[in-house]
């Protein structure tokens, strides 16, 4: 074996060792539902595309229960993917920004611009980010909806869901839909951020980490927005073909 062969050799176990190196994937984007919606068990929502997002994801983990130690993004998932069930049921078109444990990116504003993206491309005519409430007083409880100050569909659906969340859950503390400035309702179309409950709150995080609670709750914001669409938004115009 002569010098120069020698002299290469370990520059040659270093690159072998480079291209051994496993490649982190970037996550891979979710499909979007192909048009048009199917009429599922009802169809009051048939014609109607809905972004639903599970809040969190990934290193993100939001919020965490304060007993269990049960990380907010779990949860969050566990409700939007109730809510896609019921909403498809309803006879809408729903895209998910996520459908297990992922984010986009570690960069906060270029995650929810990714999923907000989502809504874009595939033409959703709403948004609603289903998250978990925390706070250092462990007496605050019950589920609080958000929309954009000065958008006004945005109000009125909030306002439907929160009053639906009030009858359905029968929460101690009975909140108001207030605006918020959350960079998910950035979007025209009518965007909601719905709190379903204070994971701080021992009673409150117990109910929400039960199946049947998580159920309800998402039942609750369908209702919500199917009364929305009834009472407040302008009807869908299908297509006839012509």
């Amino acid at each position: 074996m002569n010098r120069r062969l020698l002299w290469l050799l370990p520059g040659v176990g270093l690159i072998c060792c480079l291209l051994a190196l496993p490649v982190q994937p970037r996550p891979a984007r979710p499909a979007v539902p192909a048009r048009p919606a199917g009429q599922g068990e009802d169809g009051r929502l048939a014609g109607h595309t809905v972004l639903v997002d599970a809040g969190h994801g990934g290193t993100d983990g939001g919020a965490r229960a304060r007993d269990s130690g049960t990380w907010e993004k779990e949860i969050n998932l566990q409700v939007a993917t109730a809510l896609k069930a019921r909403l498809e049921g309803a006879g809408a078109r729903v895209i998910m920004t996520r459908e297990e444990d992922m984010q986009y990116s570690e960069n906060k504003r270029q995650d929810l611009t990714a999923r907000l993206d989502l809504a874009r491309e595939g033409g959703a005519d709403m948004v609603v980010s289903v998250h978990m409430n925390e706070y250092r007083k462990r007496a605050e409880s019950g589920p609080q909806v958000f929309y954009r100050a000065g958008q006004e569909q945005s109000r009125l659906l909030a306002g439907a869901i929160q009053e639906s969340l009030i009858r359905t859950l029968s929460p101690k503390k009975q909140r108001r839909a207030m605006a918020g400035d959350y960079f998910i309702l950035s979007l025209e179309v009518p965007s909601v951020l719905v709190e379903c409950g204070f994971i701080s709150n021992p009673e409150e995080e117990k109910l929400l980490l039960t199946s049947s609670y998580q159920q309800q709750t998402a039942q609750a914001i369908l209702n919500g927005i199917i009364e929305y669409y009834q009472l407040h938004a302008n009807p869908v115009k299908k297509d006839d073909g012509k």
